[in-house]
This record gives structure tokens, C-alpha cells and sequence, in this order.
């Protein structure tokens, strides 16, 4: 394979961009389809978006990767989601492509998971094309988007087309290279007629190509040159300044047209081919194992060690699909190879290229390639080489989930499937968790958002054939004294024969705030009041009985108790007397305690448009937040804020929409803190409901 010839590039953008319908028409004109299927629209959907669900929803939820050739280049494309909560397949292929295309609605321009993904290209110095879609679109304005990207992405936007025409009057491009129109004519724009510019738009032309080159001029000093010295400047001359500033990320060359009435799309493949790097011209660095300071270059030859990159795993029906990028060496058939992490050899008995969902059995995959195996036990993000604690691979990030749900099955034989349901999808995907909760005993999903959740529950349910239920998970209070109060508690039982008897007197009080213990026992008895083998039975006791409280049924928390007198009986007295005393005379004097209800509080830190901190404020006071700081750095606004947990299910939908989808929040514990009367009071009540209905 000749490596020059090859290209590894993505397509990503905010939602409803036209990423899937772009993918779908350079299928059909690299010859890789014969029928044009639309996102959505009736029809069998598209062919990237391969999942049921993907096509009754018309979204992205998984990348899909498949190959094309185009002239005499082959490219290997990845097309991703664009709702922020599935994030992680965006990060996951930028991580290993070498180049990607950034579109753009010619309407909505740089939208809020443009600027995430603008982020993640850079994260990973991935070089990219920009291509503003949609300009068919009524409100479509080209040069207002440029402005977004040089504004709100701070890079260096050169337009390297125009459009003729826009909305429904768009005929084509312009190129402003080859100063030539280029018509797509047929039923789905397949032929590409290139023409005179029109008169009427002769001289935008010549302005465009005038800025177009200035904007060159920055990165290459003959250019400057002959622009000074007015010297006529010829194409490869502009194609090669072009292609060496955007591997640089110096420059984002951009393109228009309009994916859905079939312009522009050839001639970005075109520029695909030209501008965006083959792996020869990328650089990879590994680490070596044992050593991580020290780093190494990886050189794409197929007859060096292998290092690859297991970027993303797929449970199918047929065993675990281990998506890989080859940076070093071959993999072949048959052929063992040590996973860095786990130190464990495993042979590669099946390797295949991917189409969406189709499949094609290969016996090898060279340096540079994007390949699919087959039953190989891997995690995303693991790198896999030929020898043993050889390198490691910088691993990708992985965003903290925002979001907690509890889910159970509706009929018990439901169980195990829902446990391998949530085993396979928490391996798939490392934004999805699950953990139980140790108080509640409950399954709790967690994830990037609502939409993520949702899409995860409705796959349990079709692909497990499990019927479940989901809830928001209870909130974990606690309850705590205020006050001191003293206890004198006697047990006695006597029935005959040897009875029980036990005397505690003391003292119960809150802990200071400061405190980090949960409970303190204090052992304040002289004179052996009470005798020494059974205090320990009274601490015991008293721990007993921290895990209930009187008010609600929550843990106890914030509690000294101290022991100063008692007395005993030589006959009766035994450590399980002096427990039961204890846990009762507890009980009993926790009450006079004053207790209250505690809620944990979290610590929120809320990233929005300045425009939007007013509204943003405003509903996290209704939250019953409390503003800790505010601060404004350009045109963002970072807000702190403490808001009890129980008020933030349902926030980060509340937030898109008040912020046009721009706003994005973390949450972290920060402290319990007492709960307003009235609010106790709704729990309490409840709770006792709760505990009737358990009863019956």
C-alpha cells in the first residue's frame, strides 16, 4: 500500500450540521453506494447511521467507519455523533485520524458542540478543512460563518471557494485557485461542469482571491513576494502553502456548498486528497513502558514492531469487535500480540475492514490503516505491540459523567441480563458508569446526559429484551443532633432464671462542624461503676444504631457520646445486656437531640455566554443554590455555585436550553449541610409513605 496515497479523516460538527447526509453522498460518489439514502424522510435511512435506533431518531449515537477511494487516493472516513452527550466517539476518532472536516450550518454557524469539537481537533492536533453546509438553506450567509470561525474559534478561517448564489438560488462554486465555476449537474449532482466565472460575480471573485492570497502571503515569504513584486502566482504554488500551513493547524481552508442538493461535495474530496496529511506526514509519538518520560517517534513502516491503538470497542452478535489504528509494523492473521496494559498475548485469528455494520475478512493491515478485529479481549484506549512493556500510547481523555439514574428490572429473571447488559455497555463506552448504591442498595446508571441515558435504556430494552425501570436515585440524607442532651437508661428483664440487666448514664452531643469522624464514644467512667469488659458492649451498641435514624430512616452522623456512670448486676449483667441497653437508651435520648435532616451539597461550576449569566443565576438561586463566585473572562462566564443534589436532576437539560446549548456544568460533593423545615418535613412524610407501602 502506498501510504502517500492514504488518508485517515473524520467528520464532525454540531447537531444537524449534515455530517451523516455529507458521509452518504461521498459514499455514493467514491462508488462505495449506488443509492443515495437520506437521514431521514422515510426511505431505509442512512447507511452510516446503521442502528434501528439511529434511524428512527435520525441522529448520530456511534461512529461508523468505512473506506472509499477517490481518484487514485484511498480514505478511510469516520463519521460521529453530534449531541454532546455521546462526546466520547467524537474524542475517541480524532484521536486516532490524522485530519477531519469540520462542517458548519450556513444558517447556525459556530453553534456550542462546534466549539467542543473545535476543542478536541486541537487536543489532539488534528490539521482540518472547514466546509459550511446547507447553503440551500433560507438565512444561509457564508461570510458571517467565516466570521464565527475566526471570532469565536480563534483561527485563521481562508475561504478557498464562494458560492454562486445561496439559498435556493445556489448554483455551485467558485474556486478561487483555479478562478473556475463549477456546476454538478444529473439527477444526484454526479457530473462536475466547470465554467467561466459568470460575469456577475467576476469581480467578488477577484476580491476573494486577492484576500485568499494575503492571507497566504503570512505563511510563506515567496508568496509575499511575489505578491509585492506583482508576479502572476501558479496553482501548485498555492496548493502547496495551503496543505504546509494547515498541517501546521496555522490555517482552516474553507469550503461551501450544499451536501443535501448534491454541490460542492467533489470538489472537497478534492481538497481532502490535496491539503489534509497521509500518515507519512504525521507524527506520532509513543512513550517507552518503562519509562514514560521518555518519548520516541513512531515511523509508519509495515516491517517495523507493531504498535496499535485499540480506539474503540463493539459488542456484536458474533464476540467483541476492537476497533484499531495501525501506527507501526502489520498486523496479520494468525499472528499473536501483547496488549501493553495487561502484559497478555493474544492471537488475532480475524481481521476485517468495516462498511457501517458490513464487514470484509482481510488476512493483514499495514501501517497507516484503520482495521477491525475480532474476538481480542481489549478496553478502549489500549495499546497493543509486538513485544513485550515495548511503549505505551498517550491514552485519550475521557470527560467525568454528569448525570445519575437508578434502573431495575421489572421481573427478577430480568436480573442477569441487565447485569450483562450494563458490563458490556460501561466496556463499550467509558463515559457510561454503574455503580450500587451502598445505602439504598439501587443499580445507578451514570452518564453525559439525559439523551445518553435514554439511548442506553432503550438498547437494554431491544437488545437484552429487558423490561426496566428508571428512576431519579433516592438522595443519600443524613440526620444530625443540635443540641446536648443527657441520657440515664436502665434495662431490666427478669422472668426467672438468669435475666438481664443493664445502666448506662451520659451524655449525647453534636460533633463540631470542622469534625471529620461521624461518631466519637467517650469513655468517662471511674470507680468502676461500670465494669471494664462491658463498655466496649455499650460503644457496640451505640454503632449499632447509627445506621437508622429515628426522623427518616437515614444514617446518623455528627455524634459524641459520652458514658460517665451506670451500675450492674454480678449475675445478670452480660455484653448482649449492656448492647441492647445501649442501642435503646440511644434511641430514646437521640430524639431530645433536636435532630435534623442533612442534604449533601454540590459544588457546581457552570460555564455559559456572559449573555446568558442573568437567567443562569436566576435558576440556580431557584435551585436553591448558593452563589459562591462569578467570573467573566471574554465573552464566557464561569459561575460556583453550591446547590443541594437533590435540586439538580433535570438541570443539564434545563441548562442547554436556556443557553442555546452553549452552557455546559461539572459537579463535584462538597458538604452536607442542614435541610429547610419545610423540606424535611416533604421527606419525612415521604418516607413514612414509603414505609407503608413496604408493609402492605
Amino acid at each position: 500500500m502506498d501510504l502517500s496515497k492514504l488518508r485517515n479523516m473524520g467528520i464532525s460538527a454540531h447537531i444537524d450540521s449534515g455530517k451523516t447526509t455529507l458521509s452518504e453522498r461521498i459514499l455514493y460518489y467514491a462508488g462505495r453506494i449506488h443509492r443515495i439514502q437520506e437521514v431521514k424522510g422515510g426511505g431505509d435511512g442512512a447507511t452510516m447511521d446503521y442502528m434501528d435506533l439511529e434511524r428512527e431518531r435520525g441522529i448520530t449515537i456511534t461512529s461508523a467507519a468505512t473506506s472509499v477511494k477517490w481518484h487514485d487516493c484511498d480514505i478511510n472516513l469516520i463519521d460521529t455523533p453530534g449531541h454532546v452527550d455521546f462526546t466520547v466517539e467524537v474524542e475517541r476518532s480524532l484521536r486516532v485520524l490524522d485530519g477531519a472536516i469540520l462542517v458548519l450550518c450556513a444558517v447556525g454557524g459556530v453553534q456550542s458542540q462546534s466549539m467542543t469539537v473545535d476543542r478536541q481537533m486541537k487536543r489532539y492536533k488534528v490539521p482540518r478543512l472547514a466546509f459550511i453546509n446547507k447553503m440551500d438553506r433560507t438565512g444561509a450567509n457564508f461570510d458571517r460563518v467565516v466570521g464565527q470561525l475566526r471570532d469565536k474559534l480563534g483561527c485563521d478561517a481562508i475561504p478557498m471557494q464562494i458560492p454562486i448564489g445561496k439559498e435556493d438560488k445556489l448554483e455551485g462554486v467558485i474556486d478561487l485557485v483555479s478562478m473556475k465555476a463549477a456546476y454538478f449537474d444529473g439527477d444526484n449532482g454526479e457530473t462536475v461542469r466547470e465554467e467561466k466565472i459568470p460575469d456577475a460575480l467576476a469581480k467578488a471573485a477577484a476580491e476573494g482571491r486577492h484576500a485568499m492570497l494575503e492571507a497566504l502571503a503570512m505563511y510563506s515569504d515567496s508568496l509575499m513576494e511575489k505578491l509585492l513584486s506583482e508576479q502572476p502566482v501558479s496553482d501548485d504554488e498555492i496548493h502547496a502553502v495551503v496543505k504546509a500551513a494547515m498541517q501546521s493547524q496555522s490555517i482552516t481552508p474553507v469550503f461551501c456548498g450544499s451536501a443535501y442538493k448534491n454541490k460542492g461535495v467533489q470538489k472537497l474530496l478534492d481538497a481532502v486528497v490535496r491539503y489534509l496529511p497521509s500518515p507519512l506526514e504525521r507524527k506520532v509519538i509513543a512513550k517507552k513502558w518503562d519509562n514514560p518520560d521518555e518519548a520516541f517517534d513512531l515511523n509508519p513502516d509495515p516491517k517495523k514492531p507493531l504498535v496499535a491503538m485499540a480506539f474503540k470497542i463493539v459488542d456484536d452478535p458474533y464476540g467483541q469487535l476492537t476497533f484499531m489504528r495501525i501506527y507501526q509494523g502489520t498486523i496479520t492473521k494468525g499472528e499473536a500480540y501483547i496488549n501493553q496494559r495487561t502484559s497478555q498475548k493474544q492471537r488475532f485469528s480475524r481481521i476485517v475492514k468495516m462498511h457501517a455494520d458490513k464487514r470484509e475478512e482481510i488476512d493483514s493491515g499495514e501501517a497507516g490503516d484503520i482495521v477491525a478485529v475480532m474476538g481480542v479481549d481489549a478496553a478502549s484506549g489500549d495499546t497493543y505491540a509486538a513485544e513485550n512493556k515495548y511503549c505505551t500510547l498517550e491514552n485519550m481523555f475521557v470527560p467525568e459523567p454528569v448525570i445519575k439514574m437508578s434502573i431495575t428490572p421489572t421481573n427478577r429473571d430480568g436480573l442477569d441480563k441487565l447485569g450483562k447488559a450494563l458490563q458490556r455497555f460501561s466496556r463499550e463506552d467509558p463515559t457510561f458508569r454503574v455503580a450500587t448504591d451502598e445505602e439504598t442498595g439501587e443499580t445507578l446508571i451514570a452518564g453525559m446526559g439525559e439523551l445518553h441515558l435514554d439511548i442506553y435504556v432503550e438498547r437494554i430494552k431491544r437488545e437484552f429484551k429487558v423490561e426496566v425501570e428508571v428512576g431519579a436515585p433516592k438522595v443519600s440524607y443524613r440526620e444530625a443532633p443540635t443540641r446536648a442532651t443527657n441520657y440515664d437508661y436502665k434495662h431490666k428483664k427478669q422472668t426467672g432464671g438468669s435475666g438481664q440487666y443493664a445502666h448506662i448514664i451520659g451524655s449525647l452531643e453534636p460533633l463540631p462542624e470542622e469534625s471529620t469522624e461521624n461518631f466519637v464514644f467517650d469513655d468517662a467512667v471511674v470507680g468502676g461503676r461500670v465494669p471494664r469488659e462491658y463498655i466496649p458492649s455499650v460503644e457496640k451498641g451505640f454503632r449499632s444504631v447509627l445506621s437508622k435514624g429515628p426522623i427518616a430512616g437515614f444514617p446518623i452522623v455528627g455524634v459524641k457520646a459520652s458514658l460517665v456512670d451506670g451500675s450492674y448486676h454480678d449475675v445478670d449483667s452480660s455484653d448482649m445486656a449492656f448492647q441492647i441497653c445501649a442501642r435503646a437508651g440511644f434511641r430514646e435520648a437521640f430524639l431530645n437531640t433536636k435532630p435534623v435532616l442533612l442534604e449533601p451539597i454540590m459544588k457546581m461550576e457552570v460555564e455559559v455566554p456572559s449573555d446568558f449569566q442573568g437567567p443562569v443565576t436566576g435558576e440556580l438561586n431557584k435551585r436553591r443554590g448558593l452563589i459562591v463566585s462569578t467570573e467573566t473572562v471574554g465573552k464566557t462566564s464561569t459561575i460556583i455555585a453550591e446547590v443541594p443534589l437533590a435540586e439538580t436532576f433535570g438541570y443539564s437539560t434545563d441548562l442547554r436550553s436556556m443557553t442555546q446549548g452553549q452552557g455546559v456544568f461539572t459537579m463535584e460533593f462538597s458538604k452536607y449541610r442542614p435541610t429547610p423545615g419545610n423540606i424535611q418535613k416533604e421527606i419525612v412524610e415521604e418516607r413514612k409513605k414509603a414505609d407503608l407501602a413496604a408493609a402492605k
